[in-house]
């Protein structure tokens, strides 16, 4: 089954930067929705400046897998739809949170953590090494790519460990980061992904169209029997005048 992928995205950079404007005329979440459509996946986007954030119940509902880019405007988000997506994702959303999304509201609440790094801009080279490459995340992409200019970000990412750490960066300043890591939550399933500063044309790379479209196919992969809590009936009939002894 094709996952149904909804690119979520500020779109606040844009309209009000030339530059970042001039990189991502349809917005950062035009130019991941195109990759991702022209791998194969049914999407749609929302932003933030929707009502409800376009993220209402019935858009979740029909959504496998969110992608989630933020970075001026985190405390803008209601906590009405971050319990919203927080509970999608435990009943088995996908969530993918890319770059500065590391600050956002959801990505937090569910690492349990600040989540805070180093940073610094001054357009690096940045390499992305495969360190995992049976998972599904790394298909295609080799042992490495080099993304030619990135705003760096440094160890140490407050972030709880990986359950399974795919890519790691390292810039040309000579820092290292994890910059792709699984983690499960509930039934639904999570990467963070480093790249994507807003001036950088990172979004129209091929490797990290790549990695979005990999990853985006493996969070909305199958996420196992819903659960069911509460008192229930015994399975076996029981007989409370039944001795216990011997």
């Amino acid at each position: 089954m094709t996952p149904r992928v909804t690119v979520w995205n500020e779109y606040r950079h844009e309209r009000s930067d030339e530059t970042v404007r001039s990189i991502y005329p349809d917005g950062i979440h035009g130019t991941i929705a195109a990759g991702l459509r022209a791998a194969g996946l049914d999407v749609r986007t929302a932003t933030l400046d929707e009502p409800e954030h376009g993220l209402t119940d019935a858009v979740l509902a029909d959504t496998d897998v969110l992608t989630w880019w933020g970075h001026m405007a985190h405390d803008e988000v209601d906590d009405a739809v971050v319990d919203r997506v927080h509970a999608r994702v435990l009943d088995g959303m996908g969530l993918i949170v890319l770059h500065s999304g590391h600050f956002s509201k959801i990505f937090r609440r569910l690492m349990g953590t600040s989540c805070d790094l180093k940073w610094r801009e001054a357009d690096e080279r940045e390499r992305v090494w495969v360190v995992d490459p049976g998972h599904p995340i790394a298909a295609g992409l080799g042992e490495w790519f080099d993304i030619d200019r990135e705003e760096m970000y440094g160890e140490h990412f407050d972030v709880p460990a990986p359950d399974r750490l795919v890519l790691v960066s390292w810039f040309q300043g000579g820092e290292v980061f994890r910059s792709g890591c699984c983690y499960q939550r509930g039934r639904g399933r999570i990467f963070y992904f480093r790249p994507g500063h807003e001036t950088y044309p990172t979004y129209h790379h091929p490797f990290v169209r790549q990695v979005i479209a990999n990853a985006a196919r493996w969070a909305g992969g199958p996420t196992g029997t819903t659960p069911t809590f509460g008192r229930r009936e015994p399975l076996e009939p029981l007989d409370a005048r039944r001795a216990t002894g011997p």
